[in-house]
């Protein structure tokens, strides 16, 4: 109903009183695994906490200046990928070859318009170039040189490879070599952190539009040019405002395989249950049981915010015009 009265405001001229009545809000994670206190000390939390506050405020600042939610979604990310905390832009996971490979996408609730592209290796800020894709050009995806190549036509700012080295993303790939030995990416022997991290927003503007942000540095130590979910519109990342907008983050193969963006999308617009109820039931119901692990950020088309997930903990943030800002990292708390 809420849309529907917008809709018919527009066409007379939009008052400023409607627009402030419009619901804006945004939700950002950082990634999901076995995040646990014993494990990080109070500097590395308050880190955490401090950059995803950062990324939500200054998305959110750009909802309520009047921005659009492709806009704020942009704004957090690029946050996040400048941050070596998360497996994004700088702070990307190692391959196995020892250097850094990076997917991102991007997508519009209002027209279903989507960019994504995988498996760069010199692009600062992957998320711009996915916008930029869903902008100026006629495509959806674009890979490896040929989407760095129209990076550099787009003027984006590109960096070497060894921009994104972390010390210790590096010693996480040793370790995980040291572990799987002569037998990458076997199921059995593999942590499944190696699995996992991404960043992301959803976000909805004071026109009732959604929007949807993913990036990340992929697996460690992934080989043979392996993409994941992120840059795979409707596994890690979904907008439509007829339902709900999704980003996630976790065993990538797991949300390809159980299309889980657009399917919690789905499961609002076709069988009318909340957004909440529908991201709970798929990232707790059969990817779970075939052992898919991670979680999700969700807003609809209402404005509710919020997020699920199935691990032990999640970086994640939100922010909207009736809920001020909470931040939180584990799975008992929301700090």
């Amino acid at each position: 109903m809420r849309l529907s009265l917008i809709a018919a405001s527009l066409a007379v001229g939009l008052s400023s009183t409607a627009w402030a009545d419009s619901p804006i809000g945004l939700v950002i994670h950082g990634g999901a695994g076995t995040i646990d206190r014993a494990s990080m000390t109070a500097e590395q939390e308050q880190a955490y906490h401090a950059v995803l506050r950062d990324a939500v405020e200054q998305g959110y600042e750009v909802l309520a200046n009047g921005g659009t939610s492709v806009e704020a979604t942009l704004k957090a990310v690029t946050i996040m990928e400048d941050s070596p905390l998360f497996n994004a832009g700088k702070g990307a996971v190692y391959t196995w070859d020892e250097h850094h490979e990076l997917d991102a996408s991007i997508m519009e609730g209002a027209n279903l318009n989507a960019g994504a592209v995988a498996g760069v290796t010199n692009v600062k800020n992957p998320i711009l170039l996915a916008e930029k894709i869903m902008t100026e050009s006629v495509h959806v995806m674009l890979a490896g040189a040929g989407a760095e190549q129209f990076a550099k036509e787009q003027q984006l700012e590109l960096v070497d490879n060894s921009y994104f080295n972390t010390e210790f993303r590096y010693e996480a790939l040793q370790r995980m070599k040291a572990a799987e030995q002569a037998l990458p990416h076997q199921a059995h022997v593999r942590d499944p952190n190696w699995n996992m991290g991404t960043v992301g927003a959803v976000a909805i503007d004071k026109a009732g539009n959604l929007a949807a942000a993913t990036s990340t540095g992929g697996m460690t130590g992934k080989r043979y040019g392996r993409v994941g979910d992120v840059p795979v519109i409707g596994a890690g990342n979904y907008a439509d405002n007829s339902s709900c907008a999704v980003s996630g983050t976790g065993h990538g193969e797991y949300f390809i395989r159980f299309n889980v963006a657009s399917d919690i999308c789905a499961r609002v617009k076709y069988q009318g249950i909340s957004a909440v109820e529908a991201a709970e039931q798929v990232v707790h119901g059969q990817m779970h049981a075939a052992g898919g692990t991670g979680g999700v950020i969700v807003v609809d088309a209402k404005g509710e915010l919020s997020w699920t997930f199935n691990t032990q903990g999640m970086y994640r943030a939100m922010r909207s015009n009736t809920q001020d800002t909470v931040t939180a990292i584990f799975a008992d708390s929301e700090e």
